[in-house]
């Protein structure tokens, strides 16, 4: 994910695919990233998401239960608004995508960009 190291992105699919808050423990036991990784390790990739306003937190008993803040999807609108502002020129960085969409993906951009205009 755009703005986040291997490990974060690796913490946030864990996340993502939980159907409930995780605690540290239950990240580290499902990560699969080739190596092994030290609970603490996770702990502060953790820790650092949530202090990135990635994950919400809660205290349970003596460990924090983790959630994240916001879906894949909306992560990745972030991104792709991140990557549009910083390109320089956003225009021409829509149109080189709007040229590279599939007809399915053109039809979603669409019927999205309707809604929208009908909740203005």
């Amino acid at each position: 994910m755009f703005g986040l190291g291997d490990l974060e992105s690796a913490v946030m699919t864990v996340l993502w695919q939980a159907d409930e808050p995780v605690k540290v423990r239950d990240v580290l036991d499902t990560l699969d990233t080739g190596k092994k990784l030290a609970y603490t390790t996770v702990m502060t990739v953790m820790d650092n998401l949530h202090r990135k306003g990635w994950v919400q937190r809660e205290l349970d008993g003596k460990a924090y239960l983790y959630e994240p803040a916001l879906s894949r999807e909306e992560a990745a609108a972030r991104a792709l608004r991140e990557v549009l502002e910083s390109s320089g020129d956003a225009e021409a960085v829509l149109m080189h995508f709007a040229s590279s969409v599939s007809e399915r993906e053109r039809d979603v951009l669409r019927s999205g960009l309707r809604k929208n205009s009908r909740r203005r």
